[in-house]
């Protein structure tokens, strides 16, 4: 009577990105393999079991219910011999796939591989044999698994371009290389001309405010064509303001590449302020809002002023009044003033004052700043960044130190382990198998979880590192807009006066309470406190 076959097929989740590489067995293929091996050895095959998408390396036996039913089917004699495609197909968990076939051999199933042959188990060099293949099993897993979630990534880190238009700012050349496909592969290098538009763009949206319409509006009034000679839309503006490309970092989908200094267009710090802006002017952000929606005008707050009694809004009004002339002539004069939103539609009670002259508070918001940009100006770097942030950094890497330690002594145990499993094996170890791959197990797990620690810990060292640079290059810009603050233009003041203040509170008599932004106040944290509650002289108050 022939021998009875049952066989077990299975294919992971996982795709391949290199495309070159042979691609994983699928389903028809195995069973065909293993229905022409089993006719010419004359077997019937009685049996077969499919598994889609379980990948042998992260889902354990248990958790495996076709691996489960066939060892129940084996112990009630239902089959002689169990047969796959390769042996990597049962799984690929070095602490636990070689007991399978161990039990599955145990209940007199004789184990093959179409490809492989049969696994013996006749004497200790077989035990070890069996072992070692998913150990090597386990390790090439692992390795796929790394290549297949990285091959993008390391296509990005490397700066190749994969094809299609080069964004604006870039063209493309020939580098020379030669791809798989015998073709040339073309790299990103800078358009000098394309990328001077570029830095208009960031430079007027950082330093004047301009939004992507005002923007597309101002290039196709200078007369500044696309790439395809056509005028410039907005939504096309909004995508370059928003391409992390600029800062010299590629991306595809969630993967980012580490700075590329040959292609950065935009200072890394102009384009992390870019975005702020854009997102602090956001409609769904209108109504805590205090970023200026447009810098026009002749005032220099917008949007980060309100009434100190209420908290509404300032927004502003202007009237005309007739004066009369030292030589008696009546003259008509523009006034402009800050108006309390909800006193003058009658929103909400406000005993506070119902205006307030732009010029004068104004003028009082400018005296805060100078005396801002003299304390930063005058002042060190070490002062102005404190020690608090050191101190942050210097345990830290403390952190990163302890968990570098924890780590290694697990990964020290864990190989001690394996190295235990290979004796019993062996048979040169009294420990019972399942307790010991229960130890293998809790030794994984730790390598695992002290791994995970190790890198969320090194990410917050980056981070941090990173942040520092920031603040270094946050109190340069204010340095810089210190000495150009009094001869910019009022849309450039009022985006200074924007980036180093929050919210300025007035109440009657233009008593302020001034908010500055985060990074300003720390910046001032180590430094004499700046009144900002002074009252206007009598003659400014006019």
């Amino acid at each position: 009577m022939a021998e009875r076959v049952y066989c077990l097929y299975r294919v992971s989740t996982a795709k391949q990105v290199d495309h070159d590489e042979q691609n994983q067995a699928d389903i028809p293929m195995q069973r065909k393999a293993c229905h022409e091996f089993a006719e010419r050895m004359g077997w019937t095959i009685v049996r077969e079991e499919q598994e889609n998408g379980v990948s042998g390396f992260k889902v354990s036996a248990a958790d495996r219910d076709k691996i489960q039913l066939i060892k129940e089917h084996a112990k009630e004699g239902k089959f002689d011999i169990f047969l796959v495609f390769m042996f990597d197909r049962i799984g690929r968990i070095a602490e636990e796939t070689p007991f399978i076939l161990e039990d599955l051999f145990a209940s007199g199933v004789r184990i093959w591989s179409v490809n492989e042959g049969e696994q013996r188990f006749d004497s200790h060099v077989d035990f070890l044999t069996n072992y070692i293949r998913f150990w090597q099993a386990s390790g090439e897993s692992k390795k796929t698994s790394i290549r297949t979630k990285t091959a993008l990534g390391q296509m990005v880190q490397e700066g190749r371009f994969r094809g299609g238009t080069a964004p604006y700012g870039y063209h493309l050349e020939k580098s020379g290389i030669i791809n798989k496909r015998k073709h040339e592969v073309n790299k990103l290098v800078i358009d000098a001309e394309e990328a001077e538009v570029v830095r208009m763009m960031f430079n007027l949206c950082v330093s004047a405010g301009y939004g992507r319409w005002r923007l597309a509006m101002f290039l196709n009034d200078k007369g500044i064509k696309t790439r395809n000679g056509t005028n410039w839309h907005d939504a096309s503006v909004g995508a370059i303001l928003h391409n992390v490309m600029y800062k010299g970092i590629l991306r595809s989908g969630s993967t980012y590449s580490e700075p590329f200094h040959e292609l950065q267009i935009i200072e890394p710090s102009t384009f992390d302020l870019a975005q702020k802006l854009m997102t602090e002017r956001a409609y769904e952000k209108n109504e805590e809002r205090t970023a200026p929606l447009n810098t026009a005008g002749q005032s220099l707050l917008s949007g980060n002023v309100f009434c100190g009694h209420c908290g509404g809004r300032l927004v502003l009004t202007t009237n005309g009044k007739v004066v009369k002339l030292a030589n008696g002539e009546r003259k008509g004069v523009k006034r402009i003033r800050y108006i309390c939103y909800n006193k003058t539609r009658r929103r909400l009670d406000c005993d506070g004052q119902t205006g307030y002259t732009m010029h004068i508070l104004d003028e009082a918001v400018t005296q805060v700043l100078h005396q801002i940009f003299d304390r930063m100006s005058s002042a060190s770097d070490s002062v102005i960044l404190g020690s608090t942030e050191d101190r942050h950094m210097a345990e830290l890497r403390a952190e990163v130190k302890r968990a570098k330690a924890e780590n290694s002594k697990a990964t020290t145990e864990y190989e001690s382990m394996k190295a235990e499993m290979v004796k019993v094996v062996l048979g040169k170890s009294d420990m019972p198998k399942n307790v010991l791959s229960e130890v293998v197990n809790e030794c994984r797990d730790k390598v695992i979880a002290t791994s995970e620690r190790l890198t969320a810990l090194t990410a917050d060292l980056e981070r941090g590192n990173a942040r520092v640079s920031e603040m270094k290059s946050e109190l340069s810009r204010i340095r810089t807009w210190s000495e150009i603050f009094d001869d910019s233009n009022m849309e450039v003041k009022k985006m200074i006066a924007n980036y180093i203040i929050k919210r300025v509170n007035v109440f009657k008599g233009y008593k302020l309470d001034i908010e500055l932004n985060l990074n300003v106040q720390q910046f001032l944290n180590g430094l004499d406190s700046i009144s900002v509650d002074e009252e206007p002289t009598p003659a400014a108050a006019s």
